[in-house]
């Protein structure tokens, strides 16, 4: 990873923290978020992953408003970064605890990859 690359990854770390932060406290059965990113090709490869614990949740979540909300504040967080939103479009994916542990026995680095 260059330099410039560690410097966009501290930044990306911080700024999704203060998203999964205003999430644990405001989203029901929300647990964590991270983001994947390949920076050969960024920012086109980042992909922000929200997890839920249950699939119940999760689509409680999906029907109400709140995800474009959430959607609208990680965007947000991205362009404090300097990442055009529409160069995430559609990178921001959900998934559940429960799905994971289903498909790959809990692990996620499996999930993820």
């Amino acid at each position: 990873m260059r330099k410039t690359d560690k410097k966009i990854e501290n930044r990306l770390r911080v700024e999704l923290t203060v998203v999964c932060d205003m999430a644990l406290k405001e989203i029901n059965g929300f647990q964590w978020l991270t983001h994947i990113v390949d920076y050969s090709d960024f920012p086109a490869s980042l992909k922000v992953v929200c997890v839920f614990d249950t699939n119940e949740n999760l689509a409680s979540f999906i029907a109400g408003s709140s995800h474009k909300e959430l959607n609208a504040l990680i965007q947000k967080k991205l362009s404090a970064v300097g990442i055009n939103p529409k160069s995430v479009a559609g990178g921001i994916a959900y998934d559940t605890e429960e799905n994971c542990d289903r498909d790959h026995n809990g692990k996620w680095a499996d999930r993820l990859r």
